[in-house]
């Protein structure tokens, strides 16, 4: 299976992006508005930036609580771990546990296209177990 199966069965393509120059506080409100656990960063959104993630908000703000009121560029995870839509759900998969992530953003000819999170792969990997479990069980009883 492919990233870009992956991306169709998801309910929205919509990809949210937030500004290097924008402060946490207000990535921390689009968060919990888009009900997601990270947010593109990208100036003009379509070039990937950085990546920034609720658990990168909960580790600086352990440190210092003024970090609201900072840039989300100051806690961005500026290397960005991407794929695109013809990698394979498999090499995603070994990606995300190999460097700890479960955000990857999908891009294509450096355009920012669609996010995969971890819970998409796990949703898209059992989608086809189940399809397995079926065309397997319709095969014994189809043999009676």
């Amino acid at each position: 299976m492919r990233i870009s199966d992956v991306l169709r069965g998801k309910p929205s393509q919509e990809v949210v992006t937030i500004p290097p120059d924008a402060t946490v506080r207000e990535l921390v409100a689009l968060l919990a508005q888009h009900n997601v656990g990270a947010l593109i960063v990208s100036t003009d959104g379509s070039k990937v930036e950085g990546i920034v993630s609720e658990r990168d908000v909960v580790r600086r703000l352990n440190d210092d609580d003024a970090v609201l009121n900072g840039p989300v560029q100051a806690i961005m995870t500026a290397v960005v771990h991407t794929c695109t839509p013809e990698s394979s759900v498999d090499e995603l998969m070994q990606q995300m546990t190999e460097h700890r992530i479960r955000h990857i953003p999908v891009v294509r000819d450096e355009q920012l296209t669609g996010i995969i999170s971890i819970g998409d792969v796990v949703k898209s990997r059992i989608g086809e177990l189940e399809f397995e479990r079926d065309q397997l069980d319709h095969y014994v009883h189809q043999t009676k």
